[in-house]
């Protein structure tokens, strides 16, 4: 039986653009944001994971996995995208082991690998750079680069 492919993989998109089509000023504001600190944070060029600038993911640096059931492939250490409801902030090993810092952080709702957050004023800056580092920290045990 074929595998399915992985629906999320880098694209030839300008980061600048994604940035840039986003239409609400502070939202815009919020994600140049996120993309500085990221980039400063890992020192890497980010890629738009997603084939159209709406549905994009800005990724940061990325891991080869191979699950148990034989499915493989590519995915992004840490990045975010500008969502209709929310800004998400994915951290790939996934927010299970993060409730200490997450209890610090402020207002955010959490899926698995996904930190929804309204704005980056909701939340203490220094916590989420602390919480990213932390999956990347995880991801490079993991998945060493």
């Amino acid at each position: 039986m074929a595998q399915a492919s992985n629906k999320t993989v880098p694209y030839e998109l300008k980061v600048s653009d994604y940035i840039a089509a986003i239409e609400k000023d502070d939202r815009r504001a919020d994600c140049q944001q996120l993309h500085d600190i990221m980039a400063e944070m890992t020192g890497w060029t980010p890629k738009i994971w997603g084939s159209t600038l709406k549905s994009g993911i800005v990724g940061f640096g990325e891991y080869h996995y191979k699950y148990e059931s034989g499915r493989e492939g590519d995915s992004l250490r840490l990045g975010f995208s500008s969502r209709v409801q929310n800004i998400s902030i994915y951290i790939m090993p996934g927010y299970q082991d993060f409730s200490e810092e997450l209890s610090r952080l402020g207002k955010h709702k959490i899926g698995k690998a996904c930190l929804y957050i309204k704005r980056l004023s909701d939340v203490d800056e220094d916590v989420l750079k602390e919480i990213m580092q932390k999956g990347l920290d995880i991801m490079a045990e993991k998945y060493p680069l």
